[in-house]
């Protein structure tokens, strides 16, 4: 798609409509501040993409006339969700009035509209379609998730993916799971040893935000993980099943239920991909589940900088080198080693960010980071971990292009690969499958 100028801003009338004003150009944030976005970073909002309206926020934009810019007095400011597989480049731009509430833990990636189309500045940085909203038919995922609650009536951890992930939440990992396909996900552990500022399964009361979904409230059995998992390793297509997700605390702290799984799984199977999402801090635990069986890990962050990662992590009895040691100990048995990697423009892009990252990448012979868009309310966040200036930074697209200029072998992504990817067919094509 080609620009002949930025798209017109847009604004919110607070009654659920969304409006362009054709006064403005849209611009957008790093860090704290508001830059234009350059044309060729724009394309169109991704299928399962959504605006929002972000109350008591006036959008920042360039007046059209003057080349100046001001805010938009019309209505509040509007940002766009952008879907799974792409990497945002902007934040939305605006300014925020005295008492605006605090934004819900989704992100907020600019979007401006532009010959009767919304675009917004980001990249496809995956080509995975595993969730493509326009994969999912919903009467199959209803058949699938009754299928499997009749099949398993007493497997807790089937009934919470069943009723809570895929029924009430509309989780795209538990669905798959529903259709018997791809990711299956475990989740592992009620408790958790960090207290992310972010996070989404628990938030203290006195918080003005909810967590978007509920944490599980029980430690399953290595028999309810190893009930449904085999079936799915033998039947689904490039499949992988992955301990640690978004409605649990820290697999890691259920080592020794996730290591009697595994020895059970490969008693039973030698197919597909057994992983592991986790914040890493654990890396003895992280050695005796490799010597199991364990084929790959994906640790998440926030930041390659310590203090940046302890003040919105706030570790409970491990450090930001716990986490560099698991991702050593997965290379070291020649397991795949990938980052979780939240990106948040104006930080992600800092000089110090990106040299504290080369670092990270030379230090543990990274295989793969997973670019994804932070899910957080930006003045809320860069608030919370006291960071009132973010220093020099050179463009969140540049950074990924400079990466992997210097390291060719890394590989990028949204998605934990199958096991045929991590066998060296990365540009797996899932499309026709």
């Amino acid at each position: 798609m080609r620009l002949k100028h930025s798209p017109f801003l847009m604004y919110s009338d607070g009654q659920g409509n969304i409006y362009e004003d054709q006064t403005l150009y849209t611009v957008g944030r790093e860090g704290w501040d508001a830059f234009e976005v350059p044309l060729e970073d724009w394309i169109e909002l991704p299928d399962g993409g959504n605006l929002y309206e972000l109350p008591g926020r006036r959008g920042i934009g360039i007046d059209v006339k003057t080349g100046e810019m001001r805010l938009c007095e019309k209505g509040w400011a509007v940002a766009a969700f952008i879907p799974p597989a792409h990497t945002g480049l902007f934040l939305a731009a605006y300014e925020t009035i005295e008492d605006a509430p605090t934004l819900p833990l989704f992100c907020y990636t600019a979007a401006g509209w532009y010959n009767e189309k919304y675009l917004v500045p980001a990249v496809r940085i995956e080509q995975d379609i595993r969730q493509e909203c326009e994969g999912y038919d919903g009467e199959l995922v209803k058949e699938g998730s009754q299928y499997l609650k009749e099949k398993y009536p007493n497997n807790r951890l089937v009934q919470h993916l069943m009723h809570n992930c895929v029924d009430t939440y509309e989780c795209p990992a538990a669905r798959n799971f529903a259709l018997s396909r791809w990711e299956c996900p475990i989740p592992s552990s009620p408790a958790c040893n960090a207290n992310c500022i972010g996070c989404i399964s628990f938030q203290p009361e006195e918080e003005t935000i909810v967590s978007t979904q509920d944490r599980l409230t029980f430690k399953p059995t290595a028999e309810e993980i190893i009930e449904y998992t085999v079936p799915h390793l033998e039947n689904a297509p490039y499949p992988i099943v992955s301990f640690g997700q978004g409605c649990e605390g820290e697999p890691l702290l259920m080592w020794e239920t996730i290591r009697e799984s595994i020895i059970a799984i490969r008693s039973k199977t030698d197919k597909g991909s057994i992983n592991i999402n986790t914040n890493g801090s654990k890396p003895d635990a992280v050695k005796k589940l490799c010597e199991v069986g364990l084929d790959s890990i994906r640790v998440s962050l926030n930041s390659a900088q310590k203090s940046i990662y302890t003040a919105y992590y706030r570790p409970n009895n491990y450090q930001f080198e716990d986490i560099v040691e698991s991702l050593k100990v997965m290379r070291h048995y020649n397991k795949w080693a990938s980052i979780n990697y939240f990106v948040f423009p104006g930080m992600t892009d800092t000089d110090a960010e990106y040299e504290a990252l080369r670092t990270l990448i030379k230090e543990t012979g990274l295989n793969m980071i997973q670019w994804r868009n932070f899910n957080i309310d930006p003045d809320w966040y860069l608030g919370l971990i006291g960071m009132t200036e973010t220093g020099e930074f050179g463009g969140v697209k540049q950074v990924l292009e400079a990466i992997q200029e210097e390291f060719p072998h890394l590989k990028y992504g949204y998605y934990n690969p199958p096991m045929e990817r991590i066998k060296g067919d990365y540009n797996l094509d899932f499309a026709h499958r």
